[in-house]
């Protein structure tokens, strides 16, 4: 049986502030998210590629109930999957005349029962889960960073989560998707993406397996992510998540999405369309607890 009776659709958000998430055996959360995009003529072919559909369930979380929608003009729409599992949903609409804008409402509920996200024990040789990409490639400066670490496991993965938190300084819009870990850090500067970006880089070169998290923070205004680390576990092997970008553990406030080896794996939306260039667009995000027991 679960929290979440009632008009889900209706039911006020509660102040997550002031409630212990991470205590309540169970807790309900709405989410509403869209991305629109407007184009200055009317263009053709749009093909569009979707990653903001949870999976149906991520260790103690679970999908409810969810719906997309899509706007503006017709359209062709199916689900697929890719290799980690994630939930694809991708549109073709043959002619755009103004705009067009995909949405999803979504209702998860986490059972603390549940427990963490366990997975077999081969994933911690699993390869896709330590080998480098474009994104997370280690530079020298990487490299001798990784080089001063010492410790193993759970304590080895906290000091790099520590250590990136204090490398890397939150500035906004000073780093793009592109941005690279390497880049990230000679800067000094970046957003979550990036420090996801570059404790995966040390994870790699530490011997650590890990992957990039897609979700949502409660209280914050877009997407957000962080790192999975897998570790060994009674039952094989666990998830445990980290936030560098903050530099904490991730609790309940957290809602994943989907996992990769990298943002470029995981981007809530990407595509293509035939016209003329100039297209904007506009992302929108609510995100709240409707539900504690």
């Amino acid at each position: 049986m679960n929290v979440l009776n009632g008009d889900t659709s209706t039911a006020p958000l509660l102040d997550h502030t002031a409630l212990d998430l991470d205590g309540a055996d169970r807790v309900g959360y709405r989410l509403e998210q869209s991305f629109r995009y407007d184009y200055p003529t009317p263009v053709g072919s749009v093909r569009q590629r979707l990653v903001f559909v949870p999976a149906a369930r991520h260790g103690d979380q679970h999908l409810r109930e969810h719906d997309v929608t899509v706007l503006g003009a017709a359209s062709r729409r199916w689900t697929t999957s890719d290799l980690s599992g994630n939930t694809i949903v991708k549109a073709f609409a043959p002619a755009v005349a103004d705009h067009v804008e995909f949405r999803l409402r979504a209702v998860l509920e986490r059972v603390r029962a549940d427990g963490p996200t366990t997975l077999p024990s081969l994933a911690l040789t699993d390869r896709r889960l330590r080998r480098t990409t474009r994104l997370t490639a280690a530079d020298d400066a990487i490299r001798d960073v990784a080089a001063g670490f010492r410790g193993h496991g759970l304590d080895l993965a906290e000091q790099l989560c520590a250590w990136v938190h204090s490398a890397l300084r939150y500035a906004n819009g000073t780093t793009t998707v592109t941005t690279t870990a390497a880049e990230a850090l000679a800067g000094g500067v970046g957003v979550c993406q990036d420090s996801a970006h570059l404790m995966l880089a040390l994870c790699h070169q530490v011997g650590l397996p890990a992957r990039y998290v897609s979700g949502h923070l409660l209280g914050q205004g877009g997407t957000h992510a962080w790192v999975e680390v897998i570790l060994p576990h009674p039952h094989g092997a666990v998830a445990t998540p980290f936030d560098p970008c903050n530099g904490r553990r991730a609790t309940a406030a957290y809602l994943t999405v989907a996992t990769g080896r990298d943002y470029a794996d995981v981007a809530p939306t990407s595509g293509s369309y035939v016209g003329a260039p100039g297209g904007t667009l506009t992302a929108t995000r609510t995100v709240g607890v409707i539900a504690v027991s």
